[in-house]
């Protein structure tokens, strides 16, 4: 699993491409995002600023684990590596290990950018936060592990986002309050995991408890492991 994890970061490194994805896009998102909101006093970015936080890391490592999964498989490499001594959930677990690395360095410049240069501010601590996005970014990786099953091509896999991140980011509060949501879409947002992700971020922001945001970090970490074991029932060694 180290090994598999080890061998994904210097992959990784060695693809500026990706790094800049991962590192730097979702903190000129929100420093776009700020840019926009400037003028109307701060208060729109304040509202949806920590929704975001919890959306982008999410999305990005859904991406990128979609994709490079769907190209070990195509390229022979996790058939070799799935011909070792390796249980498919190890060799997911290895990959779990490597996106959690990068997302907590996604989650770190994330944070220092919008707290530190753009004036976001939570009530909650700091590290907190930063931990919740750790966590939203493993399950965004998961679900891009998970999805990655069903795809024949890397194009297949970036197909999926519209069929599978997109309805998320509608119904887990960010263009309305949950609220306010049809009963039926109410509880369709129940069960999706990135609710979880953004209703730990909005609580965070705005309040000192930590109770609820410790609950929705369970319920984050759960559907991570879930999702996991589900790849690695559906996980196979090359594309037809």
């Amino acid at each position: 699993m180290v090994a598999v994890a080890a061998r994904v970061l210097l992959q990784m490194v060695r693809d500026w491409r990706t790094l800049l994805l991962i590192m730097v896009v979702p903190c000129a998102l929100m420093a776009l995002l700020w840019w926009v909101y400037r003028d109307a006093g701060g208060a729109m970015f304040d509202r949806i600023g920590p929704d975001l936080l919890a959306i982008f890391p999410f999305m990005t490592m859904f991406l990128v684990a979609s994709v490079t999964t769907l190209h070990e498989r195509a390229s022979g490499t996790l058939e070799r590596l799935l011909a070792m001594p390796m249980g498919r959930l190890d060799f997911l677990l290895g990959y779990g290990l490597a996106f959690c690395v990068l997302s907590a360095v996604q989650s770190a410049l994330s944070v220092a950018t919008t707290v530190g240069l753009l004036g976001l501010d939570f009530s909650g601590p700091l590290p907190l936060v930063i931990v919740i996005a750790i966590i939203d970014a493993a399950m965004g990786a998961a679900l891009g592990l998970f999805v990655s099953a069903f795809a024949s091509t890397e194009f297949q896999a970036v197909q999926f986002m519209p069929a599978v991140v997109v309805p998320q980011i509608l119904l887990c509060g960010l263009l309305t309050s949950r609220d306010a949501l049809p009963g039926f879409l109410h509880g369709v947002s129940d069960v999706l995991p990135l609710t979880y992700a953004v209703d730990a971020m909005k609580r965070v922001s705005t309040s000192t408890a930590q109770g609820h945001v410790w609950l929705d970090m369970l319920v984050i970490a759960a559907y991570a492991l879930a999702l996991l074991a589900l790849g690695a029932a559906t996980l196979r060694r090359r594309t037809p």
